[in-house]
């Protein structure tokens, strides 16, 4: 097998060194899984260029100083590693997370300030959250009576591992026959789902949770194509009941962009066909992955 062949499923950094997808791990006794003490970030190659790298960045250093974790390089650095990881697997469409675990402290010590920090990466193909099916034609949500964590237990505007209310909420969801899920807060207003932002159409208003969620980089990047196309737009609680009654809904993440959902808890979304707001974001947000502003092209012969 050449080099080619052999990272062609992706590339991943580990203790300094690159290594095939498949050959990638991290010390068990690493606090990065056994406690979930870590943060990460994902920034979507496409067309041979990341797409909005700097925000991801900015993001994924902001999560490091929120939980106090030190991934002991700069961004410029990270790119570099990123974009290597990038190189050697020769994808032109690739999902890449940057991670930061806590590290393992003296063996008896209880104390995160004594571990030393670790950074990580890898770069796969693109993986998108819908298949061309449900992009096509809407996803199906179902709105769970789980409760997302509360914000004043663990801030979800730094990304974080602490996913098992999510990954109940999708089972359930799952078991019922919906595609995935939305939690929900204490007041029932819906917060987000695994891996996205909601937002909703009514008489042309655009609105989105305000609180609560992380504040995805997709979600921003729906934000100003809204402010750029003259679209109002709202910040707000949304409760369940106004999300099933609007006329559009749809999905914001790296994991495909703008996904248009057409069911709510098995009722209809507007027309049960993806809308022409939806439309119109889905269009303008490929479009702009073509714009210099928010690329940095990656040089495959380094």
């Amino acid at each position: 097998m050449d080099a080619q062949q052999q990272y062609s499923d992706g590339v991943a950094y580990v203790g300094a060194s690159y290594v095939p997808i498949a050959q990638a791990a991290i010390p068990i006794t690493d606090w990065g899984f056994l406690r979930s003490d870590a943060t990460y970030d994902v920034v979507t190659v496409w067309d041979g260029a990341f797409f909005r790298i700097d925000a991801h960045l900015d993001r994924f250093m902001h999560s490091c100083r929120r939980w106090r974790l030190n991934p002991g390089l700069s961004p410029a650095q990270i790119t570099h590693i990123l974009t290597r990881c990038v190189r050697m697997s020769g994808l032109r469409s690739s999902y890449v997370e940057m991670i930061c675990t806590r590290g393992q402290p003296p063996w008896g010590s209880r104390d995160p300030r004594q571990a030393v920090n670790q950074f990580y990466a890898f770069a796969v193909p693109y993986v998108w959250l819908a298949n061309p099916q449900q992009r096509e034609s809407g996803l199906h949500l179902q709105v769970s009576d789980i409760q997302r964590i509360p914000a004043k237990s663990v801030d979800p505007r730094a990304k974080n591992y602490h996913w098992n209310d999510l990954t109940m909420g999708l089972l359930g969801a799952l078991d019922a026959g919906a595609d995935s899920v939305l939690l929900v807060d204490a007041a029932g207003n819906v917060i987000e789902g695994p891996g996205f932002n909601v937002f909703g159409v009514k008489d042309g208003v655009l609105f989105t949770p305000d609180a609560g969620m992380l504040e995805g980089i997709s979600r921003r990047t729906v934000i100003d194509m809204a402010q750029s196309l003259g679209i109002r737009l709202e910040l707000r609680s949304v409760p369940a009941c106004e999300l099933r009654a609007a006329d559009e809904v749809f999905l914001s993440t790296s994991g495909g962009g703008v996904l248009p959902v057409t069911r709510v808890d098995r009722q209809t979304i507007g027309s049960g066909e993806p809308g022409p707001m939806t439309r119109k974001l889905v269009e303008t947000y490929w479009a702009w992955h073509s714009d210099p502003a928010f690329r940095l092209e990656i040089d495959y012969t380094g």
